[in-house]
């Protein structure tokens, strides 16, 4: 299969990269970051999580800024549900799609949210059905799918497995996380091969963190399977709060660097972006962590 010609890039950076950052973000600040992302060219732009603030701080107030936060023709704002009363306060808050996540380790299932993957799983029966009936896509998050900080290697058959049921529930768009980065090139495209195998290439995305410098490589890797959704981070934003020395997601500037030299289109508006993230990482005081930031001298 050949490289795609277009790829929707997911950017996560308000939600999966904020939540890990200590410095507390005022919604002002979040609401700008969005609208400076939307206005680069990004369509798919995840704009909190309606988790409860004692667990995730940064996310409080995700509802207002789910509310202030621009409409564009186009432009999509999931958000993350853990449960239904996650999405019931996202409903109200205007959420059209939202997004779920499981395991595919045991392990990482019962240290991060105190239950077992199945038991994970019967948690959105619920919220899925509450979903189809108000009209609000879901996406699916299936978080180690090639490793864990608790048990290591991850068998190819639960991220398989996982991602197989997420879709089965009615998840448009399964997406495959490398939450601690520990991937190498090999090792994501036989992962994603096994997927494949059970899901069509059009319901899946990937998810690559960048801990150990591979994320690109691993991207590149995957891309002559067909996949044409791409998660990212403005600015590498986060980390892993399970894994020492876990960086960020995979840059949005790198990654869209990378693909629109390969002649793959974004849409996305480079030097916009370049210039979101150099205005959110001085919000939280600290220099932009992707290659790209650095060569234009932020």
């Amino acid at each position: 299969m050949a490289f795609p010609a277009d790829v929707r890039v997911v950017e996560v950076g308000p939600r999966d990269g904020l939540q890990n950052e200590a410095t507390l973000v005022p919604e002002a600040v979040k609401v700008d970051l969005i609208a400076r992302l939307a206005a680069a060219g990004l369509r798919t732009i995840e704009a909190g999580s309606f988790v409860a603030p004692k667990w995730v701080p940064q996310m409080a107030g995700s509802a207002e800024v789910l509310k202030a936060a621009p409409r564009r023709p186009g432009v999509s704002y999931p958000v993350l549900v853990p449960n239904m009363k996650g999405f019931e306060a996202a409903l109200a808050a205007g959420a059209q799609e939202v997004a779920v996540f499981a395991a595919a380790s045991e392990a990482f299932s019962q240290k991060n949210i105190n239950c077992s993957i199945a038991e994970s799983l019967a948690r959105f029966a619920p919220v899925m059905e509450a979903a189809r009936a108000a009209g609000v896509r879901v996406r699916g998050y299936v978080s180690c799918v090639l490793g864990c900080p608790y048990q290591g290697e991850v068998p190819l058959a639960a991220v398989v497995d996982v991602a197989e049921r997420l879709s089965q529930m009615g998840c448009y768009e399964i997406s495959l996380g490398d939450t601690i980065g520990v991937g190498t090139p090999r090792k994501a495209v036989a992962m994603l091969d096994a997927v494949l195998g059970a899901l069509p290439v059009e319901q899946v995305a990937l998810h690559f963190h960048d801990t150990y410098g591979q994320a690109l490589a691993n991207i590149y890797a995957c891309l002559d399977r067909g996949v044409a959704v791409l998660d990212a981070s403005v600015g590498g934003l986060g980390g892993c709060p399970y894994a020492a020395g876990a960086s960020g997601n995979v840059a949005t500037e790198d990654l869209v660097y990378m693909l629109e030299g390969m002649g793959i289109r974004t849409g996305v508006d480079l030097e916009a972006l370049v210039e979101a993230a150099a205005f959110i990482s001085a919000a939280i005081g600290r220099a932009p962590a992707s290659h790209l930031a650095k060569a234009r001298g932020y």
